[in-house]
């Protein structure tokens, strides 16, 4: 396509635009299991309000923009405080659960300053601490899984070595939905002076929420010595728009290894807590937005029905003969399998239904991200996902497939 001669009118572009729209996936109806969050109508009503309010703003210069300044330390604060960070903690917004990341892993590399530096993950860690690594030349190495799929530690520990400058837990991990052994990993960190990252950009706004409605839930946040950074992100499970997302340092001070000063040009100086210069100001004042329209209350309620949701669908999976979840996910994120059936095949069959689920190897699954508004659309999911089981034969082949 090149640039037209002549502009179209706004009637005929969004014309366009709503066709192909169309052939997008359909979160709204509850068809799909990752990448958007529905919650409800009032959210985004707010949420919708927020991004208008500051559609062109740019979160650069903070000087310029003082009430994007102060929705964003609020915003770190407000987070901050629900992964229950100590006094003297500190931290940022970012674009997303990778940039966070990757923001963690660099202050990790440089608060070390070591040569050749190597970062220990589990290999169910998300793909952003491989990103990070490639991007920052830092050898990454795997620790392999225990039978129940958290982070194998005795393994994780045997590749660590001088060289290491950060260990890696998920709370929950994204392919399974468990929590890896935070407390050993972390308490073996500290004890060999290295730096240890929580990344909890799924869990950060469910876990603290599933305590407060009495459920058990493993060590996994700032309380537990040895957590030096932790990861959550807002645009997941705290419903704000995309990308926001807040990485939080046990002490504020490591954010002098995150940031980037540089003075030595015309412009005078430049400064950033993370990889972008010009920033979308929307993002931010949705994120304050929901979080301050939620609160305590608000996101347990969400939760809430979350996991009345996901118990529904648990009982539905474990119901059909042939299929078994991976794993004791903790909290909204399912993986389950057959060992009697080609589980892609049934994918195939839920793909032709119109559903959207995400596939996985080592071992093969279906996976699903639970949101408050599936909670309208588990019965229909369930006599599908049977019929789909009765009539799946062989897969067409798809592989494992990431979102």
């Amino acid at each position: 396509m090149r640039l037209p001669d002549q502009g179209r009118t706004p009637e005929e572009l969004f014309a366009t635009m709503r066709e192909r729209k169309r052939a997008d996936a359909d979160w709204r109806g509850g068809r799909t299991f990752s990448l958007v969050y529905p919650a409800s109508p009032e959210i985004d009503e707010v949420l919708t309000e927020a991004n208008l309010l500051y559609l062109f703003e740019n979160a650069l210069n903070p000087a310029r923009f003082p009430s994007l300044k102060q929705m964003e330390d609020e915003v770190v604060s407000m987070t901050a405080s629900v992964l229950r960070a100590p006094d003297g903690a500190g931290g940022s917004m970012t674009s997303g659960g990778t940039e966070s990341i990757l923001m963690a892993v660099k202050t990790a590399r440089d608060e070390a300053g070591v040569d050749s530096p190597s970062l220990v993950a589990p290999i169910s860690a998300h793909p952003a601490f491989a990103k990070a690594a490639h991007y920052l030349g830092i050898e990454l190495r795997q620790a392999r899984l225990d039978a129940d799929l958290r982070c194998d530690v005795e393994h994780a520990l045997s590749l660590v070595d001088g060289s290491t400058v950060l260990m890696v837990g998920s709370a929950p991990g994204y392919p399974h939905g468990v929590i890896d052994p935070i407390e050993e990993l972390a308490a073996a960190a500290a004890e060999r002076g290295i730096a240890f990252h929580t990344d909890a950009c799924l869990g950060g706004f469910l876990l603290p929420f599933m305590e407060r409605l009495g459920h058990e839930v493993p060590a996994w946040d700032l309380r537990v010595p040895g957590v030096t950074s932790i990861s959550a992100d807002v645009h997941k499970y705290g419903y704000a728009t995309k990308g926001a997302s807040v990485i939080v340092h046990r002490d504020r001070h490591r954010l002098e290894h995150q940031g980037f000063l540089y003075d030595a040009w015309p412009g005078g100086r430049y400064g950033s807590r993370a990889l972008a210069g010009a920033r979308a100001a929307s993002p931010i004042a949705a994120a304050w937005a929901v979080m301050t329209h939620l609160g305590w209350e608000g996101y347990r309620a969400q939760v809430s029905r979350i996991l009345d949701t996901v118990a529904r669908v648990r009982e539905a999976i474990g119901s059909i003969d042939g299929l078994h979840l991976w794993g004791d996910p903790v909290a909204s994120v399912l993986a389950f399998g057959s060992d009697s059936h080609d589980i892609f095949a049934v994918g195939d069959v839920m793909d032709d239904l119109g559903w959207h689920l995400d596939r996985q190897s080592g071992p093969d699954a279906l996976h699903m991200m639970i949101s408050p508004a599936h909670d309208a659309v588990v019965s229909g999911f369930t006599d599908d996902l049977r019929r789909a089981v009765e009539a799946a034969t062989v897969s067409r082949g798809r592989e494992a497939r990431y979102s």
